[in-house]
């Protein structure tokens, strides 16, 4: 439905249970899927990824994002995670530690849900819980949407596409499975967050057993600058030993 795509040629567009998926797989080590925010191409995280060290990154644009053409239909949250597992599965991967941002962490917890075996650990960062969240504010949240990180092109967005994401998110909530996850859990939230507020990832930690929450001094945007750098020292502390300098522990 959507216009021919090119993809970076870093990148390969699979063939995956009938959709066609961008698919970057970068660097060697344990591995770690990133899920992306809305609207956001695989390489909204290349400045986070260069930062990190001795991990087999795997990203992918989201159906109807970047690369990946949008579909006919809209895709639950589920399904948006099954394409994730596939995606996997392509790669050659069983297992992996996985990191959502904004509309991708909503596809990470229902990952951590459904596929609990194959989380190893999981990142939230700037999400949650969907249905029964606490709002951000409109001009905030079409600001959130974002634009190129400093010298990196992206793909014009998709406008079905966002619809299509906006949509799946809207009728989707975590709260009846939050305390059933299982993997080690890091949530990861600016203080001054207007797009998804700090209050939602406090809910998130308080729900999850367990789970360690990290508030930062910024916004939504961890993806740029200082923040994409801050944001991957403090992903290495967590995957390499579970806890990250000045985390706050919650209780469920």
């Amino acid at each position: 439905m959507s216009a021919q795509r090119t993809v970076p040629a870093d990148t390969h567009l699979l063939s995956l249970s009938g959709r066609r998926i961008a698919v970057r797989v970068e660097g060697e080590g344990d591995p770690l899927l990133l899920l992306n925010g809305m609207t956001r191409p695989l390489q909204s995280w290349d400045l986070f990824t260069k930062s990190l060290h001795g991990r087999k990154v795997i990203s992918f644009d989201t159906p109807g994002v970047g690369g990946s053409p949008t579909p006919l239909r809209p895709p639950s949250i589920s399904e948006l995670g099954a394409v994730a597992m596939s995606v996997l599965d392509a790669v050659g991967v069983d297992a992996a530690d996985v990191l959502g941002y904004s509309h991708g962490g909503a596809v990470a917890q229902q990952i951590a849900h459904e596929f609990p075996t194959r989380v190893h650990r999981l990142i939230l960062v700037a999400t949650s819980c969907g249905m029964g969240a606490t709002p951000g504010t409109g001009g905030a949240i079409l600001r959130g949407l974002g634009g190129p990180v400093e010298g990196h092109a992206w793909p014009v967005p998709d406008l079905l596409g966002m619809f299509w994401q906006s949509l799946a998110v809207s009728a989707w909530s975590s709260i009846p499975f939050l305390g059933t996850i299982a993997a080690p859990t890091l949530v990861v939230c600016g203080t001054r967050d207007r797009v998804v507020p700090a209050t939602n990832s406090k809910v998130l930690a308080g729900r999850i057993p367990d789970a360690v929450l990290r508030m930062l001094p910024g916004g939504h945007d961890v993806q740029r600058g200082e923040s994409a750098t801050e944001l991957a020292a403090i992903v290495e502390g967590f995957l390499s030993t579970g806890r990250t300098a000045g985390q706050l522990p919650l209780c469920g």
